[in-house]
C-alpha cells in the first residue's frame, strides 16, 4: 500500500497486495478497511486485465496503521468469538467478489506474542487462529486462495500458553504457506542462511519444521528477503538490495560468499555489516528447493529490487525455468 512500483507480472504467479487491517472497537467487530489509497489497489488489482492467470490476494496485517483506527484486541480479539470470524470470513468474501481477485492472505504476526504493542493471548491465540482459518475456508470455499504468512518454526510453548501457529492444525485449510524465511539473525549472522548451525535458525530448520509437522512440501514456499538485515535495535536496521548495490566500494565490499551458508554477506572496512541475498544465493535456494519438491519463492518486498529487477528475474530462473 505505501509502494510505488506496478510489479512486473513477467515474473511473477501471485501478488500478495500489503496490508489491510481490521476494525475492532470497543471489543466489537466493525469491518477492515485497506490501508494507504483505494487508488493504489485498484492499480495491482487492474494488472488482471492484461495478465488474466495472476493471483491477486489481499494480506491482512494484525497492526493497524489508518488514522481513524485503534489497535483494539486485533485478531486476538476477533478470533475469540464465533461471531466475530464468521463476520470477517463474510466480509472477505464480499470483498474478494467486489474486487475480482483471488484469495485471502493472513499475516497475523503472531498468535501468542506480539513483536511491539499489538494485544495477544497466549491462552487461547494460537488455537483460535486454527478456528479462524477454519471459518475463512468454510466461507470462502475452495474457489479462493487462502494462505498465511508462516513463521520460522512451529508453536511453542510460552508463558500462560502457546505463540506462533500450530501448522499442523492449520494446514487443511489453506492453499500454500508464505515461510518468512529473513530476520533470522541479525549483523554479525546472515539473516537468511540456507544452512547456518551457528545462526540462530536457518531455512533448512524452517522447512525440516513444517514437514517434520505433516506439512506437505509442495504447500512450502521459500521466502527471499529484497533487503540486508543489519539490527534489530538499532539504526539504521536494514538496507535494500537496490541500496547495498550503490553502497561506496571503497568502504563496503558486497561480494563476500559464505559458502556453507549459501548467501553473501557485505562488509564495512572489513567489518560484517549486513547479510543480504543475490542472484547466487536465490539459484542455490532454488536448487534446493526444488530438489525437495516445494511449491516456490515469494519476497519481501517488490520495491526493494535494483532498477533491473535482478532478484525478481533470479526468482523467476530459479523456480519456473528448471
Amino acid at each position: 500500500s505505501y509502494g510505488t512500483a506496478i510489479p512486473d507480472p513477467t515474473f511473477f504467479t501471485h501478488f500478495n497486495y500489503a496490508f489491510a487491517e481490521i476494525y475492532m472497537v470497543n471489543g466489537e467487530y466493525k469491518g477492515f478497511k485497506l490501508q494507504g489509497s483505494e487508488f493504489r489497489f485498484q492499480q495491482i488489482v487492474n494488472l488482471k486485465s492484461q495478465y488474466p492467470n495472476l493471483k491477486i490476494s489481499i494480506s491482512f496485517i494484525n497492526s493497524v496503521s489508518n488514522a481513524d483506527n485503534i489497535q483494539g484486541g486485533g485478531f486476538s480479539a476477533l478470533s475469540k468469538s464465533d461471531e466475530y470470524r464468521k463476520a470477517f470470513a463474510n466480509d472477505c468474501k464480499a470483498f474478494l467478489i467486489k474486487w475480482g481477485i483471488d484469495g485471502i492472505d493472513m499475516d497475523w504476526e503472531f498468535p501468542g506474542m506480539s513483536w511491539g504493542a499489538d494485544a495477544f493471548d497466549a491462552a487461547v491465540d494460537v488455537q483460535n487462529h486454527v478456528l479462524l482459518m477454519k471459518q475463512l475456508r468454510e466461507t470462502l470455499g475452495t474457489g479462493y486462495l487462502l494462505t498465511y504468512a508462516g513463521y520460522v518454526t512451529d508453536k511453542k510453548i510460552a508463558t500462560g500458553g502457546y505463540k506462533y501457529i500450530d501448522v499442523k492444525a492449520v494446514d487443511p485449510y489453506v492453499d500454500f504457506v508464505n515461510l518468512m524465511t529473513y530476520d533470522i539473525s541479525d549483523a554479525p549472522k546472515h539473516h537468511s542462511a540456507l544452512f547456518n548451525a551457528n545462526a540462530d535458525w536457518d531455512c533448512d530448520r524452517t522447512v525440516k519444521a513444517y514437514l517434520n509437522a505433516g506439512v506437505a512440501a509442495n504447500k512450502l514456499v521459500l521466502g527471499i528477503p529484497f533487503y540486508g538485515r543489519i539490527s534489530f535495535s538499532k539504526s539504521p536496521g536494514a538496507i535494500t538490495y537496490r541500496n547495498i548495490t550503490l553502497l561506496d566500494r571503497s568502504i563496503y565490499n558486497i561480494d563476500n560468499w559464505d559458502q556453507a551458508a549459501s548467501v553473501p554477506f557485505v562488509t564495512k572496512n572489513g567489518i560484517y555489516y549486513c547479510g543480504y541475498d543475490n542472484d547466487r544465493s536465490i539459484a542455490a535456494k532454488g536448487a534446493w528447493l526444488l530438489g525437495l519438491g516445494m511449491k516456490g519463492m515469494m519476497c519481501w518486498q517488490y520495491d526493494q529490487d535494483d532498477a533491473a529487477g535482478t532478484l525478481r528475474k533470479a526468482l523467476w530462473e530459479a523456480t519456473m525455468q528448471q
